[in-house]
């Protein structure tokens, strides 16, 4: 058992388990890591941890600063967390549109919360460069740019990919997961390809965020949207530059409350909305594969959190989504031929920037 001397060494470490609905389903293993039972309630946690020992060890912080970020929720949960165990306080910056929970969650650890309207991110009232702007205006705010500072995906490289591959006893087929920053995808993608280049990485990809087709054209577009928060790039970050891709799907969100109903109702685990997009591309990668598969994926945060969107039927219909799940077998027979929603590819990293 650990025994912490602050809250923020409690992040990590977290549970690995079988999905048995899912594994019995497709005759292969697919496991989850629990990363909701980080103190902050999500994997966000991992990264907010580096994010800040590293700055500490650049003499970038010092305690009394304020962190500053912009963040769909998560991270600035994270955030707020680790910079109270460190004497820090936390500034952060968040689309209006983010769910109340993640607001409640900030404001709950002893964070401010500056809401703004969520704008392209070209416009200079970004959430991103609002929290650029922010820190750049004092001297004792230091901004920690979670897109960009690879202390990110260092989180997952030095951590979460060891810890899965101690956990799974270096057995792994295929790994799966979604990118909003690409910290965890390209941290764990890093560590795994060291052990065994033959690890399958597939990349899962919601409508209305550019990487699938980015993965497929080497152009960002995109169509529709999701209501995954903080899922989805529509631009090259450096986080995401340090993955290593084989494979890429694209889901639509009428899958998510499919197999989010069914795995509570089936196994008694609930799934946040990003959690339900990499069970639904794990679940497309087992059928691709054939049987026999050891795969795993998160589940990156509480289902509570998604309980005003996900778990809503007033808000689901509201997007055009119907709040009754799909049979099961109707989204296996679909799942067995996704086609071009699939594809193959060699993503290692892109040398030169702007290209």
């Amino acid at each position: 058992m650990l025994v912490g001397q602050r809250m923020s060494d409690l992040i990590g470490q977290t549970d690995l388990v079988k999905i048995p609905s899912l594994s019995k389903l497709t005759g292969s293993d697919i496991f989850l890591k629990c990363e909701f039972q980080n103190p902050g309630g999500s994997i966000k946690d991992r990264a907010a941890k580096q994010l800040i020992e590293d700055a500490f060890e650049r003499d970038e912080l010092r305690p009394g600063m304020t962190v500053v970020e912009g963040t769909a929720g998560n991270t600035g949960i994270g955030l707020a967390l680790v910079a109270k165990s460190y004497g820090l306080n936390m500034l952060a910056v968040m689309p209006n549109d983010q769910s109340p929970e993640k607001e409640r969650m900030i404001a709950l650890h002893g964070g401010e919360l500056m809401a703004v309207d969520p704008v392209p991110f070209k416009n200079e009232n970004h959430f991103y460069h609002t929290a650029r702007r922010i820190a750049e205006e004092r001297d004792d705010y230091w901004w920690a740019n979670q897109f960009e500072n690879t202390s990110n995906a260092r989180a997952h490289y030095l951590h979460t990919g060891p810890e899965i591959w101690q956990q799974m006893e270096g057995r792994i087929d295929t790994f799966v997961s979604v990118a909003g920053t690409g910290g965890t995808i390209g941290g764990n993608s890093m560590f795994f390809k060291e052990q065994d280049e033959n690890v399958d990485v597939w990349l899962a990809d919601p409508d209305g965020s550019g990487i699938f087709e980015f993965l497929k054209s080497g152009d960002y577009v995109s169509e529709g949207g999701s209501m995954t928060e903080g899922i989805g790039i529509m631009r090259l970050v450096e986080n995401f530059n340090q993955a290593k891709i084989d494979h890429a799907v694209n889901l639509p969100d009428q899958d998510l409350v499919t197999l989010s109903r069914y795995l509570r109702e089936q196994d008694g685990i609930v799934l946040g909305s990003s959690s339900a997009l990499n069970v639904a591309a794990a679940l497309a990668a087992a059928l691709h594969k054939g049987k026999g598969q050891r795969i795993v994926t998160f589940a990156c945060d509480l289902g509570e959190r998604s309980a005003s969107k996900l778990y809503n039927e007033a808000y689901l219909k509201g997007r055009g989504l119907n709040p009754q799940p799909e049979p099961i077998e109707q989204l296996l027979e679909r799942y067995g031929n996704l086609g071009d929603k699939i594809i193959s590819t060699h993503w290692r990293g892109q040398a030169a920037r702007g290209k």
